[in-house]
């Protein structure tokens, strides 16, 4: 996970002694990270979402090593969160049970982000959906390019008869 938007990935092999309330942690999942929120005591408030298969699953307080499934944990270093830790790890425990995980609206990321800043963003989604945008830009213009001056000089040659 790179940096970007004020946000930089601390070190990984964390344990709960050294999380800070509030803490935005993340573990990899393959090809994408999943996010949650250190609350205390080992836990992490997360979005379950597909965790269990294909049906989404509900935000849930989880122990950290459920979270990871043996995988790493990193922290990310918050650059300009709007809530103190305390707050955040009380907004990330206000939506357990919530039900209503969506891959590209409300995935574990969505809902780490309206924990420490109030607004429903997912990095890694804008990054997946910014790729396809590029590639159909590039060839609707290449299309444009080839295309056409075809269909000008069609239109110019059928009107002047």
């Amino acid at each position: 996970m790179n940096a970007d938007n004020g946000v930089a990935m601390a070190a990984c092999g964390l344990s709960s002694s050294t999380l800070m309330i509030g803490a935005h942690v993340v573990t990899p999942r393959g090809a994408y990270f999943h996010h949650g929120i250190y609350v205390g005591d080992g836990r992490v408030v997360h979005y379950a979402g597909l965790a269990r298969g294909l049906r989404g699953g509900p935000v849930e307080l989880v122990p950290i090593e459920e979270f990871t499934r043996g995988r790493s944990l990193w922290a990310i270093a918050e650059t300009s969160p709007c809530f103190t830790g305390a707050e955040v790890a009380d907004r990330a425990k206000s939506r357990i049970g919530e039900d209503r995980y969506h891959v590209l609206t409300n995935n574990c990321e969505h809902f780490c982000e309206w924990c420490l800043r109030a607004e429903q963003r997912s990095h890694q989604v804008e990054r997946w959906l910014a790729t396809p945008r590029r590639v159909l830009a590039a060839a609707n213009s290449m299309v444009a390019r080839v295309f056409v001056p075809f269909g000008r000089r069609a239109v110019v040659a059928s009107s002047s008869n």
